[in-house]
């Protein structure tokens, strides 16, 4: 058993439950045991003392990349797990694109142990939808639901045929899971990793059109709505995306969908080495053709970007998931149109997403929401108990310092990837502490050496 943790004149911050005030918040056993107030210490509790900073419940990621099993050499669930301690998630959903994919009990259980021993954030499997991701045939989704998957998908690629996705939902509704979908019609986009727009024009590089995630969006909902399961979509990147999501949902389509920090903050003009709005004769400077920016679906156009800030705000996208997507220098370290897709993300997701609230695009409530309690409720009953400060909820909190500047450097990251756009960027507000189910998880507080003990 850990100690009693009192966190002590913190600005406790629970969107799920109205709680915007300043008070104590006591986890015990595991659990939060009092919430708001001036509370007394219980003997032996570790006493925290906020000093002004905001506590809130732990971030929850539906969207990880961790590797394990099989490229060890990008991340492992162990690093992973530190990674999003270190940015505030207190629970992570690892996508199944391993090698091999999360198709089978046995690699459930796997995943699950290997959490176990990492430490005491959550790390809960994602299945896969088809069997070894092939998009050949269903993978036993009963047998995956059974052994503790959360969800399914063949992320990294698309849910193969409509025949396929449709039994998926069908299927993943008798279980009471989501199906989540990459979304992205390859015969239109196989091979591309840049926004086809001025940027790609400008590089000389064929650009990926935003109909090659959208299309594939538009099937999957004529799907849900046919079938009436709950698809989950992942990374949506576009304006008309948005707007899709947005008429689904008028129509009463079960649906729910995620951004990410990258698609929320940045845009196509990284690629250039621009980092804000540029003019179609900027000239290429040194950090042109930036593959650390390479992302599928890739960043978009500064419109897009407001838009899905927008969508997000007003809830038509429910939720932030990173994307998070290590890889090693020598993924990078090629010609563009050769480098692997993804961005490492967990440890600047927050950093980055404050840069709106900065600018008046969202409320901290707002931003919170859709990090913890709107990720809950995407979970179902794997969601019970995360995502509030409530009584009886599970002890996943994290304090952050939202004025705290800090530089990103990535060759710090307990992530193995450092393949990040933002390194040597500047960023304001930062994570301090992170707790998962009542064990200090991340201290930036500098608490006395076994205080957790």
């Amino acid at each position: 058993m850990t100690r009693p943790i009192l966190i002590r004149g913190a600005r406790l911050l629970d969107p799920a439950h109205g709680m915007n005030a300043t008070g104590d918040l006591l986890l015990r056993g595991g659990s939060v045991a009092a919430c708001g107030g001036s509370i007394a210490p219980p003997d032996g509790a570790l006493i925290v003392e906020a000093n002004g900073l905001t506590a809130a419940p732990g971030f929850i990621d539906l969207h990880a990349h961790l590797r394990e099993p099989g490229r060890e050499d990008k991340e492992t669930i162990a690093t992973g797990a530190a990674a999003g301690a270190r940015g505030g998630f207190t629970t992570l959903c690892c996508m199944p694109n391993t090698e091999p994919a999360i198709d089978s009990a046995a690699l459930v259980d796997f995943i699950k142990q290997q959490a176990r021993e990492a430490g005491p954030v959550r790390v809960l499997p994602i299945a896969c939808v088809t069997r070894r991701r092939a998009g050949e045939e269903l993978a036993e989704m009963e047998e995956l639901a059974s052994a503790g998957a959360v969800a399914f998908s063949d992320d990294g690629a698309p849910v193969a045929t409509g025949h396929l996705m449709r039994m998926a939902l069908t299927y993943a509704k008798q279980l009471g899971l989501p199906v989540i979908d990459h979304c992205e019609d390859y015969d239109i986009t196989r091979g591309l990793g840049i926004h086809e727009g001025w940027v790609a024009s400008r590089l000389g590089l064929a650009g990926y059109p935003s109909a090659g995630e959208e299309s594939l969006l538009a099937r999957d909902i004529a799907l849900a709505e046919m079938t009436g399961g709950h698809f989950h979509a992942a990374h949506v990147s576009t304006q008309r995306g948005a707007e899709l999501v947005r008429q689904a949902k008028a129509r009463g389509v079960r649906i729910t969908a995620e951004a990410t920090p990258h698609h929320l903050t940045m845009s196509e003009e990284w690629v250039l080495g621009v980092h804000g709005a540029a003019e179609p004769a900027q000239p290429l400077v040194p950090g042109s053709y930036d593959t650390r920016a390479k992302v599928s679906p890739p960043l978009r156009s500064l419109s897009d970007r407001a838009a899905l800030v927008e969508a997000l705000r007003e809830g038509v996208i429910d939720c932030v998931a990173t994307d998070h997507a290590p890889h090693t220098f020598a993924d990078k370290a090629v010609p563009f149109d050769e480098a692997a897709v993804g961005l490492t993300v967990l440890e600047t997701a927050f950093g980055s997403l404050m840069g709106l609230v900065r600018d008046g695009a969202l409320t901290l409530p707002v931003l919170v929401e859709r990090l913890t309690a709107a990720s809950a409720r995407i979970l179902g009953a794997a969601g019970d108990g995360l995502g509030a400060l409530r009584e009886g909820a599970s002890a996943d909190v994290v304090l952050f310092d939202e004025a705290e500047e800090w530089l990103v450097d990535a060759s710090g990251f307990a992530s193995k990837g450092k393949n990040t756009p933002l390194d040597g960027e500047r960023l304001q507000g930062r994570v301090k502490l992170t707790i998962a189910r009542g064990e200090i998880a991340y201290d930036d507080i500098g608490l006395p050496e076994g205080a957790a003990a």
